[in-house]
């Protein structure tokens, strides 16, 4: 008989709290970036194309 789905409880405490951790971080990065972004106010679109241009120049080798 083989039992399914045995995975220790200690192991899926650590899985809970990595998922946790990772949300926690996605929640301060998001208001950094909102924060960053107010700051900026009309300017968000130059930003955009900054970024657009620095993944370019990166995949280009010219970075």
């Amino acid at each position: 008989m083989t039992t399914r789905a045995s995975i220790d409880v200690e192991d899926l405490l650590k899985l809970v709290l990595g998922l946790v951790v990772v949300w926690l971080v996605l929640e301060v990065v998001g208001e950094v970036v909102g924060l960053f972004t107010t700051l900026l106010g009309p300017l968000r679109p130059l930003l955009g194309i900054a970024i657009v241009a620095l993944v370019a120049l990166w995949f280009l080798d010219y970075l």
